[in-house]
């Protein structure tokens, strides 16, 4: 990625010196379709910049990523494009007070996912475009000033193969004869109100669309109308349940008008459902862009459709937190991101049917935070961010899960309608602005009536997870004569916080024998010891719930009584907060190996059939298969694996019928199957020979029991590809990519390699997929030789490649399955020779480090246990 980066001091010197006035983006996308010539295939991208400058007389540079540049000129002069243009920068000398910019360049198509992405769909060879550019990928498709405090009105024109639909941020000016498109191919669209860069958009092809209108009256007599649309690739449009998405569009947009107070700034609401894409979705405003798994082609559960609610509510918050008010940096990040992420939730459990939505996040979202929180990596919320490659890798856990958490606090700490106040003053103020921290603080100490600058040293400013422990001390009487919450933190992060908690009693009810809460007790818990004087002389509980209703972020342990109550009673636990709150600081301790990854297993099987929670479910199915991979003594795993495999068969058996819980058990079964009667029943059912009554083997499924079969040798590449016969689609490829490479074969291995590390002829979603099958926690041996292949790799690999594709294999491809200690000493002699790399490509090889250090930990711990 050589000269791709920008530091924040030159956006900083770059803001000081200019101001944007608008852009005039037109793109020939017609080159799209037919044969490509030698190179990259490119577009004809032509952008006219209007913009002053503070400094008559002064330089600096416009942005741009393309193979050639045409022509370049200033204010009426043509600049040579060979001494003004590097590949990276277009330099800009001699500026005037008023400055007209306008650059003719060949931009290239992108296979990564950055930029203008071009996918040709394997079903029907249609071809389908789409832009994604946060935090700095703008510039692979027109000249701008990538940064995103030098906001600006934008105006596109794009010109498309006949039979094509555009869309862009603004609503489409002069459409043409029903729906069939401009008659001069060209589409043009209104200007947009002042964004940055990276929330501009473009969406071309030939995709399925459907409408909707979303209608309010405001008390003053006003109304608002907004058209709403939603769209994906024809091949999806048989699974695309278009109506669902627009419930909840129209739920979260009476939701934010209500809480807001401010009307959606942006006009129209489009929602493109987009192939390879590298995110969840983007807040693109007008044009929002979704990873089209949204769109689900086989049986789901619940916590899928959740979390699609989730995500497009998340999406909707950043048209207020992030588009119309925008941070000056990226330093400031959380002030859209964790924004969106608590919104996402709260507006999700106050205006849709997924009610339960916080016990998701507290079993979901802080599991993300709690693991980036401890990295070496980890950072305050309010970020360092020196360059894009250091703000590519803060889109983290502790900028959208922490960030979220510590908001929920705030809200608890300042009351919910100062809070929400202070968010309607922060829109009205810096409407189509940026923003920096102190912005945010001022209009909420306006509101609240509190100094927040304690309260912002303390949780915005520093990093680390507090850990927060009960002490219980009882009378003769069984009574409690105290009880303390001591709270702790990491030698390295020795911070301790001010916490707004709720401390739980429960104790097993004599009737059912249900855990049920009987006493509860909101404190401030501060310094290192705080006693909760409201609970001292309370009945003996069988469980102390320190953070009950999950109002503070922190990890959580027990007192010894508690725990050995969970050890047997943890599915008599009635609360489904309460019980996810108790899995999640469970998981924890293994995590930091207080609990042997084997007695955590034991947990799960000897309660998940009993968990309510779907979601809940799912995530302690990927916490078990975590803990058998990598903290359980490699000596146990083969014992432990025949252990899943054969409790996840027996919940199977035992769930309803059609359930969403016999299907998350099945695809459990699916994960863990190592033996030769679980490989059977996977084949019967694929084939038809075995039935369990009320699973439905669709495709998905089938995918899901073909995995294993191919990994373990069972099935070769003539069943995989028979099975992309029947489904020969883009997800289709995936599966099948994916299934290829997971084989255990030395030849199929040395292909995988060299397809992602040698070679970028993949996609980035085939790219993603061979990595997946690569991967094999049972091949350790197989692809334990290019473990030193990997550090010789990875610098050419971060040099040569996107940032997108170098962080899918630096992360993808460490060798965390060689979990021995020649494997840390091989880390960490790279990190010692390597000391001038690139910082962002240091941090990856650094995390996965910690992670592999802290899974030998975890075996260690495990290990002890049998002595």
């Amino acid at each position: 990625m050589p000269g791709e980066n920008l530091s924040r001091d030159e956006a900083r010197e770059r803001a000081e010196l200019l101001s944007v006035d608008g852009y005039e983006v037109a793109l020939d996308l017609r080159s799209a379709l037919g044969e490509a010539g030698e190179g990259p295939r490119t577009f004809r991208s032509v952008t006219t910049v209007r913009f002053r400058s503070a400094r008559p007389g002064a330089a600096t540079f416009a942005d741009l990523l393309a193979p050639s540049v045409t022509a370049v000129t200033l204010n009426g002069k043509a600049l040579d494009p060979a001494v003004v243009f590097d590949g990276s920068r277009v330099a800009l000398d001699e500026l005037a007070a008023e400055n007209v910019l306008v650059v003719d360049a060949q931009c290239a198509y992108s296979r990564t996912g950055e930029g203008m992405h071009r996918f040709v769909d394997p079903e029907d060879g249609e071809v389908y475009l789409y832009t994604q550019y946060e935090p700095a990928d703008a510039r692979r498709v027109f000249a701008n000033f990538e940064q995103p405090d030098l906001k600006a009105p934008f105006r596109f024109e794009v010109t498309a193969p006949e039979g094509w639909t555009v869309w862009s941020n603004g609503a489409e000016e002069g459409t043409g004869d029903s729906g069939h498109g401009p008659a001069d191919g060209t589409w043009r669209f209104a200007p947009t109100r002042p964004i940055s860069t990276y929330i501009t958009t473009v969406v071309a092809g030939p995709y399925h669309y459907e409408t909707d209108t979303y209608r309010r009256a405001f008390p003053d007599g006003s109304e608002l109308e907004i058209p709403l649309g939603a769209l994906c690739r024809k091949g999806l449009a048989r699974h695309f349940d278009a109506d669902d998405v627009f419930l909840v569009t129209k739920q979260g947009l009476d939701f934010f008008h209500d809480t807001f107070d401010y009307p959606y700034p942006f006009g129209k609401y489009d929602q493109a459902f987009v192939p390879e894409y590298n995110l969840g979705a983007m807040e693109n405003p007008g044009c929002v862009t979704f990873r089209e798994e949204f769109i689900f082609r086989g049986k789901v559960t619940q916590a899928s459709y959740e979390r699609r609610a989730n995500v497009i509510l998340h999406e909707m918050a950043h048209m207020w937190f992030g588009d119309l008010v925008t941070m000056q940096w990226w330093d400031d990040l959380w002030l859209k991101e964790s924004f969106a992420d608590f919104m996402g939730s709260y507006s999700m459990v106050e205006a849709t049917r997924f009610t339960e939505g916080w016990v998701t996040f507290a079993n979901n979202r802080k599991a993300w935070a709690y693991r980036a929180d401890q990295l070496p990596s980890t950072h305050p919320i309010t970020a360092d961010i020196r360059d894009l490659e250091d703000a590519k890798l803060n889109f983290d856990g502790i900028t959208y899960a922490k960030g979220a958490s510590v908001l929920k606090q705030l809200v608890a700490y300042v009351g919910k309608d100062a809070f929400m106040e202070g968010a309607r003053r922060y829109f009205k103020r810096h409407a189509y602005g940026n923003t920096r921290l102190g912005d945010l603080l001022t209009v909420l100490e306006e509101t609240s009536g509190r100094d927040l600058a304690s309260w912002s040293r303390a949780w915005l400013e520093t990093a680390g997870v507090n850990t927060l422990t009960p002490q219980v001390t009882y009378d003769a009487a069984g009574r409690i004569t105290e009880l303390a919450v001591v709270q702790e933190a990491a030698a390295s992060h020795p911070e301790l916080r001010p916490h707004r908690v709720a401390v739980g009693l429960y104790r097993r009810d004599g009737v059912g024998g249900e855990l049920v809460r009987y006493a509860r007790a909101e404190t401030d818990v501060a310094g290192p010891r705080t006693v909760v004087a409201e609970l001292a002389g309370s009945e003996r509980p069988d469980l102390v719930l320190v953070n009950d209703d999950d109002l503070t972020y922190c990890k959580i342990r027990f007192d010894a009584d508690s725990l050995d109550t969970l050890r047997a009673h943890l599915g008599e636990l009635t609360d489904p907060l309460a019980r996810a709150l108790c899995w999640s600081a469970l998981w924890n301790m293994t995590r930091d190996a207080l609990m042997p990854a084997r007695d955590f297993i034991a947990l799960v099987l000897k309660f998940a059939g009993h968990e309510s929670g779907i979601g809940v479910l799912q995530m302690l199915h990927a916490w078990t298969r975590s803990a058998l991979t990598h903290y359980a003594a490699p000596e146990w795993r083969e014992e432990g694996g025949r252990a899943l495999a054969e409790g996840a068969l027996h919940e199977l058996r035992l769930a309803e019928p059609g359930s969403q819980h016999q299907l998350t058990w099945a695809r459990f079964l699916a994960a863990t199957a190592s033996s030769a009667a679980d490989f059977q029943l996977l084949q019967g059912l694929l084939d038809g020979t075995a039935k369990i009554d009320g699973l439905d083997v669709d495709q998905e499924l089938r995918w899901a029991f073909l995995g294993p079969l191919a990994s373990h040798g069972v099935v070769d590449e003539k069943a995989v590809e028979a099975e992309l016969a029947r489904d020969d689609t883009a997800s289709g490829k995936r599966h099948q990519v994916r299934c290829l490479a997971s084989r255990p074969s030395e030849a199929v291995k040395a292909q995988a390699w060299a397809a992602v590390v040698e070679s970028d002829a993949l996609s980035n979603a085939l790219v993603e997929a061979t990595i997946g099958g690569f991967v094999q926690p049972g091949q350790r041996e197989l692809i334990a030789p290019y473990a030193p292949m990997y550090f010789a790799a990875i610098e050419r690999v971060w040099a040569e490649r996107s940032i997108q594709i170098g962080m899918d294999v630096v992360s993808g491809l460490f060798p965390g399955l060689q979990d021995d200690p020649a494997t840390l000493d091989a880390a960490d002699a790279w990190l010692e020779s390597h000391a001038d790399a690139a910082p962002a490509l240091r941090r990856l090889v650094l995390e996965a480090r910690d992670d592999l250090a802290r899974g030998l930990r975890g075996q260690a711990c495990d290990r002890a246990a049998t002595v």
